[in-house]
């Protein structure tokens, strides 16, 4: 059975469900990507591991060749939820308009692995004197679990790893750390005609954000990096739940956060003096809080300026390394070895958004460049 096209691999990738969120109701199996991929490569004769890694979430480790060396091209499989009534076109449909590509994942980052497929075809026929290796994680939406499996089961991979993640075509070297925490309260509840009945958890919440946005501020005077498009640290209030209806004083009040440290800033001090505001909250509304990562964080990354695959990188691309805000799995192919960057077709700009898009302006740089890194590290 003859291979599908470009399109129609973008196409079946975008179309295969595969979302991660903290949200169990939301929360989906990444199989169907996983498989598609396996197909897909192991019909081109490279030898496909799937690992799973957790109930209904999976790696492949796709390979090429043999020996110590090469390449991964690597990526995450997963995507973020998506507000559907938001959405002009069916989210899981590949569009094509106004000379871009739309769907959810076509720009993070699915579709990035019909490009790289796209770029290895035509080098098939050569021998590789050092291996290709294709990667796709779980969860990087989420816990990141797949990377962090990967980094914990140690197995070294490539000497140099691309991580496909949406920056312009541009090579990053350098990006923040990333916290996601969760604050819970429990209050009392009780009538709401007299708010001495109860504690409410609600009120108290609104106090933990006024202090955690206090700190916020603190913070962003005191740390700054030009090198960042975002210069100082940030941190998002994502989610919140609380309460069950408007005549109840709230009993029970839960915020997930996430908290983004430049190079440089300790983790633990950061949670050390959200800490400390907490317990002056908890004293003053005579509640409850209990504060704890949801995942574990994501630490900060470099990769040295001097390297070979920076180098490569920005020959290639014409482009000098930059930094950006976002966290991506890079500091967990950094500990198994690999020389990182990150670099990908999409706009950050269009993650996590409506309408995300991949412009077709970008489709056949990429592929040339895909095939560039692949002759430099597997073929020469």
């Amino acid at each position: 059975m003859p291979l599908p096209t470009l399109k129609d691999q973008f196409a079946a990738l975008i179309a295969a469900p595969s979302v991660s969120c903290t949200q169990p109701a939301l929360d989906q199996s990444n199989r169907q990507v996983i498989d598609l991929l396996a197909g897909w490569l192991g019909d081109l004769g490279f030898k496909c591991d799937i690992q799973q890694v957790s109930p209904g979430k999976f790696n492949l480790l796709a390979s090429r060749g043999t020996g110590p060396g090469g390449l991964v091209l690597a990526g995450h499989s997963d995507t973020v939820p998506y507000d559907e009534q938001l959405w002009a076109s069916d989210p899981l449909k590949l569009i094509e308009t106004d000379g871009r590509w739309v769907g959810l994942g076509s720009c993070d980052m699915k579709g990035f692995f019909a490009l790289v497929i796209e770029a290895v075809i035509p080098l098939l026929e050569h021998d590789f004197k050092e291996p290709l290796l294709i990667l796709a994680t779980c969860d990087e939406e989420s816990s990141m679990s797949g990377a962090r499996a990967l980094a914990e089961a140690g197995q070294p991979l490539g000497r140099a790893a691309i991580l496909g993640e949406p920056t312009g075509l541009r090579p990053i070297r350098m990006h923040k750390g990333i916290l996601m925490d969760r604050i819970d309260i429990l209050g009392r509840s009780g009538h709401s005609s007299d708010p001495s009945l109860g504690r409410s958890a609600m009120e108290a919440m609104h106090a933990v954000m006024g202090e955690l946005m206090g700190l916020r501020q603190q913070w962003q005077q005191t740390y700054s990096n030009p090198q960042f498009t975002v210069p100082t640290p940030t941190m998002n209030f994502g989610c919140i739940h609380g309460g069950d209806n408007p005549n109840r004083i709230c009993g029970q009040c839960a915020l997930e956060f996430d908290l983004r440290p430049l190079p440089g800033m300790d983790v633990d001090q950061l949670r050390a003096a959200i800490r400390e505001k907490l317990v002056l909250v908890a004293e003053r509304h005579e509640v409850r809080i209990d504060y704890a990562p949801l995942f574990p964080e994501v630490p900060p990354f470099e990769q040295a300026a001097d390297v070979e695959l920076v180098q490569v990188a920005e020959r290639l691309t014409g482009h000098r390394a930059e930094a950006v805000a976002f966290g991506t799995e890079a500091p967990y192919l950094q500990q198994l070895g690999c020389q990182t960057i990150v670099l990908g077709p999409g706009d950050i700009a269009c993650a996590h958004q409506p309408g995300e898009y991949l412009e077709m302006s970008r489709i056949e740089p990429t592929v040339r460049l895909l095939r560039d890194l692949i002759r430099h590290y597997c073929l020469h």
